[in-house]
């Protein structure tokens, strides 16, 4: 899976914290891929086992 040219569809995020102070980071990446599915490049593993998908805003798709 070579999707460096690519910029992503979807950014992974673990989610950590109580619900009323949340923190999000960013692990990793997925891309559509030609079966309608998703490749996942992860960076790290959430220890929590959790993963969250959002679509890129549009200041971080100004700095990629």
């Amino acid at each position: 899976m070579s999707n460096k040219s690519k910029k992503p569809d979807l950014h992974a995020y673990v989610v950590t914290g109580p619900e009323d102070n949340q923190f999000y980071t960013k692990i990793g990446a997925a891309w559509k891929n030609k079966k309608n599915g998703y490749g996942l490049r992860l960076d790290a593993l959430p220890g929590n086992g959790e993963i969250v998908l959002f679509p890129p805003r549009e200041a971080e798709e100004s700095e990629e």
